[in-house]
């Protein structure tokens, strides 16, 4: 798949997990505002039947007070007809009278069965003249009673007229039956906004704040007192928002899986582009190992056809120079399988480590004199400092081998041309029971940016023009693994221009302390 498709699709796939998450963002926001306009009508709608049932309650108390008992009308003898009723009665201010009505007894029968209107002073409707005084009456006492509501109402204190435990239950109430079944507090405040009495949990805020609080509700007490006298139950609810939300909890489930696919699509894509890069880097491993391998086979067979000279055979110098070609490329050949086969066990991971005591410094000894000729023959000059006085550590001997044979080697291709190359390897206990072994060189550096690169699987740090440093970018990444493999650390420094620095720290076998 070509890189432009990739990114394609990757444009249009981020496109459409955008739109679906704004998609299921607007609908949650859609849905929130309708449950804080629900809990809202709600609430209003509770906070004025409160209002309404306060108003009540204070027209009954007035009622209860003031309304005298009137007792019922009873016959007695009058002088007139010999007939007549009886009323007593008691004002609300104690004063008591009575009052006698003349009539027979037929003639109240007669009027009540005919349901005939009453008609005070009238003898024909005596009998009926009792319903209609004692109307009369408790009108009147009705009447008085509203003037009192009226004019006496407003002066009471509203912590009188709206009792804090009269106004939770009914709030409680009122709010259960619009199905609002969460914490509040409560307090009642004056036209100023300013707190008259509280529950505990109600705020201590400003008047600003509680205008300014989406969670506290307002509705005026009394509403027909006078303008000065107004006075507010409001209404805080601490857990609203959280009430809201729960209305939407099943869609967080749709957000997260929207959000996971977002994740394992951007992972897919990563990976498509790193197999893409790691295919492109196997196709020039391909091409270079096909070079690579052309040269010293093609040395081998013409060194073959020289053998087959008699001239060459019967001269000795012929016979050495065709016989340390063949052995070269030789070695050139098995390094090249060697490089072959670490590759396929490294993305394999089947290499069978055969861990075992080895003297780091006799192995790095050896190295380096074996390979001190390599380095002479480019004019350079290889030092070696082994001071650790413990370096016995667990490793695989021809591993471990390699990995400082594979540093060296790059020291050498990575070479300055314009002067002479110094290659060192030293050893050292920078810490009890650590080994470190330091390979620096005077080479070519490398960038700061191909530092943090240089250990993954077939890259290869640039050279610009220079085209004589043969690799397939497998060899640090190779060190890398071997170094972990081993329980170790490996680290880089380098300037470009300056030359490069490897550390490789390893742990001892035995946990002796050593000096540096």
């Amino acid at each position: 798949m070509k890189k432009s498709t990739i990114w394609y699709l990757t444009i249009i796939m981020v496109l459409t997990f955008i739109g679906l998450i704004y998609v299921q963002f607007l609908y949650m926001s859609s849905m929130v505002r309708m449950r804080n306009d629900q809990f809202d009508e709600n609430v209003s709608r509770s906070l004025y039947a409160v209002s309404v049932m306060l108003e009540q309650q204070e027209a009954k108390h007035f009622l209860e007070e003031n309304l005298a008992a009137v007792e019922d009308f009873t016959t007695v003898k009058t002088a007139g007809s010999g007939e007549g009723v009886a009323l007593k009665f008691t004002t609300q201010t104690g004063i008591t009278g009575n009052l006698t009505l003349e009539g027979s007894q037929s003639q109240i029968s007669d009027i009540k069965s005919n349901n005939q209107a009453v008609r005070l002073g009238n003898p024909a409707s005596a009998p009926s003249s009792k319903l209609h005084g004692q109307y009369l009456y408790k009108r009147g006492l009705l009447d008085e009673v509203i003037l009192k509501i009226m004019s006496q109402s407003a002066s009471r204190p509203i912590s009188l007229r709206a009792d804090s435990t009269m106004v939770r239950s009914l709030l409680h109430g009122e709010l259960a039956n619009n199905g609002i079944d969460i914490p509040f507090d409560f307090a009642v405040t004056n036209r100023y906004h300013n707190i008259v009495y509280r529950t505990n949990g109600f705020p201590l805020s400003s008047a600003k704040m509680l205008r300014e609080n989406p969670d506290v509700y307002s509705m005026a007490l009394f509403p027909s007192d006078p303008a000065n006298r107004i006075n507010y139950l409001t209404v805080y609810f601490p857990t609203k928002r959280n009430y809201i939300f729960s209305s939407i909890s099943f869609m967080w489930p749709s957000m997260a899986f929207t959000f996971i696919m977002l994740l394992i699509f951007i992972y897919a894509i990563m990976m498509a582009f790193k197999q893409k890069k790691i295919n492109e880097m196997k196709t020039d491993f391909i091409n270079n190992m096909t070079h690579e391998l052309k040269t010293p086979i093609s040395s081998i067979s013409l060194a073959g056809q020289m053998l087959a000279d008699p001239a060459v055979r019967k001269s000795d110098i012929m016979m050495k120079h065709v016989t340390d070609v063949i052995n070269d490329d030789t070695k050139r050949l098995r390094f090249l399988v060697e490089t072959v086969l670490q590759m396929s066990l490294y993305y394999e991971q089947q290499q069978v480590l055969n861990l075992s005591d080895v003297d780091a410094n006799k192995a790095i000894s050896a190295i380096a004199h074996t390979f001190k000729l390599k380095v002479e023959k480019y004019g350079g000059k290889l030092t070696t400092n082994l001071d650790a006085r413990n370096s016995r550590v667990e490793v695989d001997d021809m591993h471990f081998t390699n990995v400082i044979f594979n540093l060296l080697d790059n020291a050498v291709k990575y070479r300055r041309k314009d002067v002479a190359m110094a290659l060192s390897i030293t050893t050292s206990n920078p810490a009890p029971g650590r080994l470190r072994i330091v390979i620096a060189d005077n080479g070519i550096g490398i960038r700061r940016d191909d530092l943090t690169k240089i250990f993954d699987k077939f890259y290869r740090v640039s050279t610009g023009n220079r085209h004589d440093v043969k690799g397939f970018g497998l060899g640090l990444a190779y060190v890398k693994k071997m170094v972990g493999d081993f329980r170790g650390e490996i680290t880089v420094d380098s300037e470009l221009g300056s030359g490069t620095r490897f550390t490789i720290t390893l742990p001892l076998l035995t946990n002796e302390n050593s000096d540096e």
